[in-house]
């Protein structure tokens, strides 16, 4: 790993913890939930900015993490660490089962298997309202948010952790990208067949990528519903599947720090454009398609082709 690549890195690290010191309290709380939603996008990017699976199910995944996380917090009372752990391993074992299968179909048959799953998902929370309160979700009790003698209730403590669990979650997404593993990833994405001439298993290498990715994104379900005190199914539905692929386009699929790019750059156009309008959604996909014709390959995929090559 060259020097510029790593302080790349470490500067984008550094400036999210100064942010937490000089921001004012509104867009303190907004940074915590962009850096959750950002573990969850570089989850997304594994699997389609590096892979070329192109998934409409992740919310699966991210839900799998959070009502793992969640429910533990709420029914059992177990310690913060063991409830935050179910998250990536919820999503990480969802991701294997249903890509055991999935993996067998391609493009737009491997799009609506993965959406339909997420549906079923979304409408099994739904059906057991009866413990997981459906729509209207469950408040997790200050006293169950906990981690390490950590209140994740204070803005600060959740702030500090978010920052840490992005950090662990973007050093991972960067050894990846970096490994040999990664270079196979790619070179599935490229060209599957080629890469089956030359020895590699495509099931085999799409299946792990799906299972690191549903576990990063499980990560990011755990870590929301034990930092922002909240699980529902509205967390869970097709939205949440479509918001992270959102994320990785604008911000440049396939690269590292895209996915963070591309989350803050969502959120706050978002924010502002319901400051405005109601119509905010029309103003977002005006941003879209004008990111299509212009830079197709994202925010930071578009530096990297013009600028510098050597981003990862």
């Amino acid at each position: 790993m060259t020097a510029r690549i790593l302080w790349t890195h470490v500067g984008a690290l550094a400036a999210l913890l100064a942010a937490h010191v000089l921001l004012p309290a509104y867009h303190h709380g907004n940074l915590a939930r962009i850096m959750v939603l950002a573990i969850y996008a570089t989850g997304y990017n594994i699997a389609f900015g590096y892979t070329g699976l192109l998934s409409l199910g992740h919310a699966l995944f991210f839900g799998a993490g959070l009502y793992a996380a969640g429910l533990t917090a709420y029914y059992t009372g177990l310690p913060g660490w063991l409830a935050l752990l179910a998250g990536p391993v919820a999503g990480g074992a969802v991701a294997l089962a249903l890509g055991s299968f999935a993996l067998r179909t391609a493009g737009v048959a491997f799009m609506i298997v993965t959406l339909m799953f997420a549906q079923a998902f979304h409408l099994a929370i739904l059906y057991l309202g009866r413990w997981t309160r459906g729509d209207e979700g469950l408040v997790i009790a200050r006293a169950s948010r906990q981690l390490f003698g950590l209140d994740l209730a204070d803005g600060s403590v959740r702030f500090l952790v978010a920052w840490a669990l992005f950090a662990l979650t973007m050093v991972a997404a960067l050894i990846i990208a970096r490994s040999g593993l990664g270079r196979v990833m790619v070179a599935m994405r490229e060209n599957e067949e080629r890469s089956r001439m030359l020895g590699y298993d495509p099931y085999m290498t799409k299946l792990i990528a799906l299972g690191l990715s549903g576990a990063m994104s499980g990560l990011a379900g755990g870590a929301y519903a034990l930092l922002f005190g909240y699980v529902g199914a509205s967390l869970a539905s097709v939205q949440y599947s479509i918001l992270p692929l959102l994320y990785v386009l604008l911000g440049g699929a396939g690269t590292v720090l895209g996915p963070l790019i591309g989350t803050v750059a969502m959120f706050y156009l978002i924010d502002l454009a319901s400051n405005v309008t109601d119509a905010h959604q029309l103003v977002t996909g005006a941003a879209l398609v004008l990111l299509i014709l212009f830079a197709p390959r994202g925010i930071l995929g578009s530096i990297r082709d013009r600028f510098a090559r050597w981003i990862p």
